[in-house]
């Protein structure tokens, strides 16, 4: 008959599959997005330069003269500025956080992705592997939103999530000065309160996704959590 201490051992087992489930998630998450950064950047320098190899053939054939030795090389020198420019010139345009509260609902999930991962390079490397989990999760809520109405309730409350209450955290730790990140104020150091306020984030997009999997809307739009993620983002703009 199982004991009190085979049940634990087997619930921890449990929690471990599902901490490695996730964390293989994010894993492959993180390696496809570089993958299609890289094949985005590449797939720009091939047009770029396919470009300008056919602009000096067609120059070589219409002048008598051909290009010459001084344009052989100023076409190598285009090419090198055009492979320079296009691997390190950002892919888009900056998302900003008014844009975030006017995107329509179903375009919001993968903007706020891209604008939270645009903020990545300022944020502490503990709290990356969050925005992954959160990247993820995201991608999953997209394709649920496509049926909700835009003025129901329950919509009012996920864009009050990823359109102001995860901007708002995550500007709030941008206005903290860098040397007091790790200073503790209120028993916490606001990189832990981002930590933590991401946590919820990431938990409640969770919530969400599955009472929409659920189809129990009544409870999405009732959702009673919010405020603990608006306090910690005012709490982090406070330190500043």
């Amino acid at each position: 008959m199982p004991t009190d201490v085979d049940h634990q051992i087997a619930r921890a087992g449990e929690l471990l599959d599902r901490t490695r489930e996730r964390y293989a998630s994010v894993s492959r998450r993180a390696a496809q997005r570089r993958n299609a950064e890289v094949l985005r950047r590449v797939g720009r320098i091939v047009v770029a330069d396919t470009a300008i190899v056919i602009a000096a053939i067609v120059a070589g054939l219409l002048l008598p003269t051909g290009i010459g030795m001084f344009g052989a090389l100023a076409v190598f020198i285009l090419l090198m500025l055009a492979t320079v420019f296009f691997a390190i010139f950002p892919l888009g345009a900056a998302i900003n956080v008014e844009q975030l509260a006017q995107t329509p609902l179903k375009a919001l999930p993968l903007t706020t992705e891209r604008w939270l991962e645009s903020q990545r390079p300022a944020l502490p490397a503990p709290v990356r592997t969050l925005v992954d989990s959160i990247g993820v999760k995201l991608e999953t809520l997209a394709p649920q939103l496509a049926t909700l109405d835009d003025a129901s309730p329950a919509a009012g409350e996920v864009r009050k999530l990823l359109g102001e209450q995860l901007p708002e955290l995550v500007k709030g730790y941008g206005r903290v000065p860098e040397p007091l990140r790790r200073v503790e104020r209120n028993g916490l150091t606001p990189d832990q309160q981002l930590a933590q306020g991401l946590q919820v984030i990431d938990d409640e997009i969770g919530q969400m996704s599955a009472q929409l999997a659920q189809g129990d809307l009544d409870l999405l739009a009732t959702r009673g959590r919010y405020l603990q993620i608006k306090y910690q983002g005012e709490e982090l703009g406070g330190g500043a």
